[in-house]
């Protein structure tokens, strides 16, 4: 859609209103509306003007001012705002220099898209991301010097089993049987085809939706996979409609990767594959039905994946799933079918256009821009310096001796682990500018300020439990 068609759907809708939609740094969403009045065609190359200082992780205050850009091809309606209002993603420039932002997420996305393009190794990224989610009834939590709690709560809950809810009727998932129950155990499949038919409103494509494997409501809902930009965009909407069509049927959602103790937590699987003049390159003869290519690709994302956690696992809650020894695939390892290795060849279909990497480690609390570049950024590391992935692991590595998982390299322990990986593995990120210095340092400095140090500072009531009469 150019920003000439955009003006005519907004004429042609009725629209009264315009919500101009951007990525923080970190990875919230952020947005302010304008009457429609006030854009015209010009405005999609002037933009509008905003205070940077007050974005996570941006400008000083002393040089504030930004500008947003809206994209036309990202018009749609807003399906939550009462009013008419066309909906806009936004790039962000500087309003002085007239150059694209580098601490905006989407900026970086668009540049490893472009990167990959003047490398010649293909064209396009194709990124499918599985974003998991618990959907409860009710969450309260408070934090000071003195005190610290959070408490759960879920209709669904296996904790809830013998609770009066006159009448109590049962069907509630016991911990990790909540995969694919049909209902009455299964109680949310309305309110996730709901969320399916909001996201169908705006033209994003579902391939499926189902429970998931914990207790008290844990869900996912697939995304068609779509290119790097255009998915991460779609991850923006997703995030957006499943809190939304949640907080309309009263209840809320979390996308945090741990949030329940003793049950499985929500991970974010990213297959992903390369393809050039509309062919797939990663079908081949060699393990798997995969090309050198993939094998090179996997390759890179297993070399660099201790850097790729500071971004696709970007939270200390993240390290609370990737625990050794559990059902997490914190083993950097690649494997046909085993669901047990980070990086999996999924074996659904013999067609070359199915033929795809999937990547298990990221978590959907992560900023899909800057996580799916760095993926990318480490993938063409791997094809461009042939780094081979080794021999694949196709046993349970849940399984394995002592002796045997020795010889398995495994994902960092925690955020800070994350990040002094970073530190001291960013080159393949440096490449074409797609990430600079200036983004890697504030990543770093931003983590380790406001959610490292005031997080590993502060007892936790589980350590009341364990020492207060020590």
């Amino acid at each position: 859609m150019t920003p000439k068609e955009a003006m005519e759907f907004a004429k042609n809708r009725k629209i009264e209103m315009v919500d101009l939609k951007f990525m923080d740094f970190i990875g919230t969403w952020q947005h302010f509306a304008v009457p429609v009045y006030e854009l015209s065609e010009d405005s999609f190359e002037e933009g509008f003007g905003f205070d940077g200082s007050s974005i996570r992780g941006w400008q000083p205050i002393h040089a504030s001012d930004m500008l947003v850009i809206p994209e036309s091809a990202t018009a749609v309606i807003d399906p939550f705002i009462t009013r008419p209002t066309m909906s806009l993603i936004c790039n962000i420039v500087d309003p002085i220099t007239k150059e694209n932002y580098s601490r905006d997420p989407r900026n970086i996305a668009r540049k490893a898209e472009a990167y990959l393009k003047s490398t010649g190794v293909a064209d396009t990224a194709f990124f499918g991301p599985e974003a998991e989610f618990f959907i409860f009834d009710d969450i309260r939590y408070a934090t000071a010097s003195n005190y610290g709690y959070y408490h759960i709560d879920s209709a669904e809950g296996v904790w809830n089993s013998g609770r009066e809810e006159k009448p109590n009727l049962g069907y509630k998932p016991r911990h990790k049987e909540g995969y694919f129950p049909v209902p009455p155990t299964d109680s949310q499949h309305d309110l996730r085809d709901e969320m399916v038919r909001v996201m169908e409103s705006i033209g994003l494509k579902v391939e499926a939706q189902h429970h998931e494997v914990a207790t008290a409501g844990q869900a996912e809902i697939d995304l068609h996979f779509d290119t790097l930009v255009k998915v991460a965009d779609a991850l923006q909407w997703y995030k957006y409609i499943v809190k939304n069509v949640a907080r309309k049927f009263g209840k809320t959602v979390t996308f945090m990767p741990k949030p329940l103790y003793g049950d499985n937590g929500s991970g974010m699987h990213c297959h992903q594959s390369l393809w050039k003049n509309g062919k797939p390159l990663f079908a081949g003869e060699e393990y798997g039905g995969l090309s050198k290519m993939a094998l090179h690709y996997i390759g890179g994302i297993l070399k660099h994946a201790p850097a790729i956690c500071a971004f696709s696992n970007p939270t200390m809650n993240s390290y609370k799933r990737l625990v050794p020894g559990f059902e997490a695939p914190v083993n950097l390892a690649y494997s046909s079918r085993n669901r047990s290795a980070s990086v999996r060849i999924p074996m659904y279909s013999p067609s070359p256009k199915a033929k795809r990497l999937e990547f298990r480690t990221p978590d959907p609390s992560c900023n899909g821009y800057i996580a799916f570049a760095a993926m990318l950024m480490a993938g063409l590391d791997g094809i461009q310096n042939k780094i081979h992935p080794g021999e694949p692991l196709d046993k349970d590595i849940y399984a394995l001796s002592p002796e045997e998982l020795s010889s398995v390299p495994t994902t960092p322990g925690s955020l800070e682990e994350s990040l002094k990986a970073l530190e001291a593995d960013n080159d393949f990120l440096l490449k074409g500018d797609v990430f600079t210095p200036d983004v890697i340092e504030k990543w770093i400095e931003y983590k380790i300020d406001a959610e490292v140090n005031p997080v590993k500072m502060r007892p936790t009531p589980h350590e009341f439990f364990l020492y207060f009469d020590c």
